[in-house]
């Protein structure tokens, strides 16, 4: 029992491993993510004024909420979408590895 346990763990991180590094995983992986980003940055969010800004600071504003949107936030938002879609991967390679020893523990438990 002991040996088929270290073989399920063998082969989840093998999955892991392969889904992290192997270019078509990556590939895959990088469209996901890229999709993912642009629908994130597709939305619009707005923010509205207590009090009506004079013209100046409204434009200045403006600027830094433009800036924002194209300079700062698309690699962040990559990057978070990136490790979240790694992340949800490990997961289901673990929910994998979980049925698979339970598999073998049930199948066992009906030998003895």
């Amino acid at each position: 029992m002991l040996k088929k346990f270290q073989e399920l763990l063998h082969d989840y991180k093998l999955e892991v491993f392969r889904q992290e590094h192997d270019k078509k995983s990556l590939e895959q992986l990088t469209q996901e993510t890229m999709h993912v980003t642009e629908e994130i940055l597709e939305e619009k969010f707005h923010y509205h004024f207590h009090k009506l800004p004079d013209a100046n600071r409204a434009e200045i504003i403006n600027m830094i909420n433009n800036y924002t949107r194209e300079a700062v936030l698309p690699p962040v938002v990559e990057k978070l979408v990136h490790r979240q879609m790694i992340l949800e991967k490990r997961l289901e390679a673990l929910v994998n590895l979980m049925q698979s020893l339970f598999e073998a523990l049930s199948t066992e438990s009906v030998e003895q």
